[in-house]
């Protein structure tokens, strides 16, 4: 399974952007997906995660409101739809895949990661 996210890029704070992350192979419709951001000098840190079925998500206190995670199986994507930007957003955005097809917070849970994407926020 090959995972490529895009659609970072530099924006204002209280602008928006829409990352994607498109895979490869059969397996999508059955993986949960996460988002998870690292940012210089800091441990990646779960964002939003997204069930198989898309009927379950999770956010991290910080985006809740102002993140939306959504996937399209019939395009084989995930979404994370950001609004309200902030500076401490900034980070490089990473999309993982979890086999089992959990929507789960876990790190180690993930089975393939995609390449990241550049978010900067100005102020």
């Amino acid at each position: 399974v090959q995972l490529q996210a895009s659609g970072g890029g530099l924006v204002q704070a209280g602008g928006s952007l829409r990352l994607s992350c498109a895979t490869s192979g059969r397996t999508f419709s059955r993986s949960g997906m996460g988002w998870f951001r690292q940012a210089p000098g800091k441990e990646r840190e779960f964002v939003a995660a997204i069930s198989r079925s898309g009927g379950s998500t999770d956010y991290v206190d910080s985006v809740k409101g102002r993140f939306t995670i959504s996937r399209d199986n019939a395009r084989n994507t995930v979404y994370l739809q950001m609004n309200s930007l902030k500076p401490e957003d900034t980070a490089v955005y990473y999309c993982a895949a979890d086999a089992d097809g959990r929507a789960t917070r876990l790190y180690r849970s993930y089975d393939f990661w995609g390449q990241g994407t550049q978010v900067t926020v100005s102020s």
